[in-house]
């Protein structure tokens, strides 16, 4: 403990000294990918693993309008909104300037909207422009398919230390991993402009056989995707192969990428068009199959789309069931997407689930109002063969669903949201409105009631609990722009749960806060200091008594951040966290039951003025007493690529990251990071346990344009 406090002494007086910016630097000093590392870190801290989304697609639009800048003239609602960068706010206070003072001149106007900060501006700017060249959108689609750009990505990552699942011998017996340690991932696209895209992807995870075994035919998991937007007045989408599909605020489905609460208060608005392409590597949240959007008539559309494809699952064969019965009963649907042991690939593609649905549009410069369908047919299952009381109402055999959702802009109001029901005779309604009560403070109000009956295989509305269901809450956002520079951020979300939920054995309320202040200075300085806390019911830990009880635990973390671009060549970034979780229902019990925790972190980001090549690298201290006190961060990785690890226990980490661009239309890329554990023997539990206290892995990527 000395050692790190002389290390977090050091930290501090590097922080108010050298004051250090965000960013990975890039050719125009910014980076793809952290640009928005808040949404990120907030996605992952609220439930999700890192293979539960694939962020390697997550902002790769932004890639294309860096070296082809959106025209801010031209642009539309969707287009903003796929941007990323703004808030739905932001956006309805665009369209209502350029509606209002018709065409930008110059760029500099975009200080004159009222919800556009100098930090927005500023990281809007690489990607837009105002005027240029006309766009042409009479290409014949055989021109489209001929030219344009292609990119190939070839990527292998590989665990350094030996896992338990490589070292036992299968002769033995047993559980073990029938592949080696590689991992392998290969993606194709061509694409023109924003409007044409196809292309392929393929994956093997480590442990996965290749080219032998279950695998005879190379990868583990292939996709691929032909994706026409906007070709004509009647065709605006036409998606085959892999496609994402939304409706709404994501009540019946929503399997594109959606925020959760986090920092951005604003953005509690699902907006995302009805289909778009897949191209991520995730093996479950997409739809295989074919859909279409027409616009019927002038404001109105029709969106129809269906999917047919197999999915894991862990199931009871017929003649296994007790009480004799010939259908399919399934344990559960399994989404890791890992086929390493014999008993993953088992259950791999053991159901056959097919997808039908609609939407029909009818939209207007400040509304719209959209009605959607939706059917799902799982094979021919029958219930969970293991009921329990929290799980009764889950989702299993056939179902139906079917919505209305809106959005109403009037003036600085903006009305949303949808109402939804399931074929089992659930509910569930979301409500919001976003307000700009002037040119600098903003309020976001949302509202939410999830039947428990109500049921829903792939939702993902704005919530604390993932399902949408058995849960009612409201939400208050605030942003209040203090001064020039200066922004004060904050959500409070109070909800309760009717029913029980997965180790919660009684109904459950909870209160969860968050509140920021950030000072930004245009393009070289940005710090904030933040607070957050969640209170909520849980079943007692240790408990002796026959029948559960529930006590509240506390989670709380403050968060110091600094950020400074020191030149062209190199930016630094630090950051310092600090939390506790405690459980019982007064506060001698909850001291008791206390577990308390630190990091602190350096990164730096060094490219090159005069060689093409770029280094970004980080070190970090860290001292939790579990996993229970675990702090989620973002880091540089290789290019589309995301890591968001938990940093818990004692112990330390660091990463370096080497990118060359030095050849034309070739770069290369390489990373090392290790983690170390001072207080523990050994990482991870069964298979994946590593006897020892470090733990660590490199990646190589290879990226070529033609």
């Amino acid at each position: 403990m000395k050692a790190y406090s002389t290390l977090l002494v050091c930290f501090c007086l590097m922080c108010f000294t050298s004051r250090t910016i965000v960013a990975q630097i890039d050719s125009s000093g910014q980076s793809l990918e952290s640009i928005n590392t808040d949404l990120i870190e907030d996605y992952i801290s609220g439930g999700e693993t890192e293979s539960g989304f694939d962020f390697n697609t997550l902002f790769e639009e932004l890639s294309y309008y860096r070296e082809k800048p959106l025209d801010l003239n031209k642009a539309k609602r969707e287009d903003l909104e796929e941007l990323q960068l703004l808030s739905n706010l932001q956006v309805n206070d665009f369209i209502n300037y350029r509606k209002t003072c018709g065409q930008l001149i110059a760029l500099q106007e975009l200080q004159a909207i009222p919800s556009f900060t100098l930090q927005t501006i500023h990281q809007l700017l690489p990607f837009v422009r105002v005027g240029g060249d006309l766009d042409d959108f009479k290409v014949p689609l055989l021109e489209m398919l001929r030219k344009g750009e292609n990119s190939l990505f070839l990527r292998w990552t590989r665990g350094i230390e030996d896992r338990e699942g490589y070292l036992r011998d299968p002769a033995e017996g047993g559980n073990y991993y029938l592949g080696d340690p590689n991992k392998f991932y290969t993606r194709f696209r061509h694409r023109y402009s924003t409007r044409l895209s196809y292309g392929f992807t393929a994956e093997k995870d480590a442990g996965e056989e290749f080219f032998s075994g279950s695998n005879k035919n190379g990868f583990d998991y292939y996709s691929a995707h032909f994706f026409l937007k906007d070709y004509n007045k009647v065709f605006k989408s036409i998606a085959i192969g892999d496609f994402n599909a939304s409706f709404g605020q994501g009540l019946i489905l929503y399997s594109g990428f959606g925020s959760r609460k986090g920092a951005n208060v604003m953005n509690i608005k699902r907006s995302s068009r009805t289909l778009v392409p897949y191209r991520s590597a995730d093996e479950n949240r997409f739809l295989r199959g074919i859909g279409l959007t027409v616009e019927m008539t002038k404001n109105l559309d029709l969106t129809l789309f269906g999917s047919n494809r197999r999915r894991d699952a862990n199931v009871i064969l017929p003649d296994s069931l007790s009480n004799g019965d010939e259908e399919i009963a399934i344990i559960s649907l399994l989404n890791s997407g890992f086929h390493r042991t014999n008993a993953e690939v088992e259950n791999e593609n053991e159901i056959l689930q097919r997808t039908l649905g609609g939407s029909l549009k009818y939209q207007r410069d400040q509304w719209h109002i959209a009605t959607n369908f939706l059917y799902e047919d799982i094979n021919n299952l029958s219930g969970k063969s293991n009921p329990q009381p929290y799980n009764q109402f889950f989702v299993f055999g056939n179902l139906i669903n079917a919505s209305v959702d809106y959005s109403y802009l009037y003036k600085n109001y903006n009305f949303f949201g949808e109402t939804a029901y399931s074929s089992n005779g659930g509910w569930a309604t979301t409500n919001g409105l976003l307000l700009g009560l002037d040119r600098n403070l903003d309020i976001s109000l949302l509202y939410r009631n999830f039947g428990r009956t109500y049921q829903a295989l792939n939702p993902n509305p704005i919530s604390e609990s993932a399902g949408a269901r058995n849960e009612t809450g409201i939400y208050l956002g605030l942003e209040y722009r203090l001064a020039p520079g200066w922004k004060l951020s904050g959500y409070y979300d109070l909800y309760e749960h009717p029913w029980l939920r997965f180790q919660v054995d009684a109904p459950s309320r909870g209160v969860d806060y968050r509140l920021r202040l950030t000072y930004f200075k245009k393009r070289t300085f940005e710090s904030f200091i933040e607070l957050r806390n969640e209170t909520k019911g849980i079943n007692a830990a240790n408990n002796e008594t026959q029948t559960n009880f529930l006590v509240d635990q506390q989670k709380l973390q403050i968060r110091l951040h600094f950020g400074q671009t020191v030149s062209k060549e190199l930016s630094l970034r630090s950051r310092l966290d600090f939390g506790f979780t405690e459980e019982g229902n007064n506060e001698q019990e909850a001291k008791n039951n206390r577990l308390k925790g630190f990091l602190a972190y350096q990164d730096i980001m060094w490219k090159s003025t005069t060689v093409p090549l770029g280094i970004t690298g980080r070190f970090a201290i860290f001292d939790t007493d579990g996993y229970d006190v675990r702090f989620y961060h973002y880091e540089n990785d290789l290019l589309y690529s995301f890591s968001i690890p938990a940093y818990y226990n004692r112990g330390s980490r660091f990463y370096i990251n080497v990118r060359y661009t030095g050849i034309r239309n070739l770069s290369l890329e390489a990373r090392y990071a290790r983690t170390h554990w001072s207080n523990r023997e050994n990482f991870g539990t069964g298979l994946e346990e590593i006897q020892g206290q470090n733990r660590s892995e490199v990646k190589c990527q290879m990226q070529i344009k033609f």
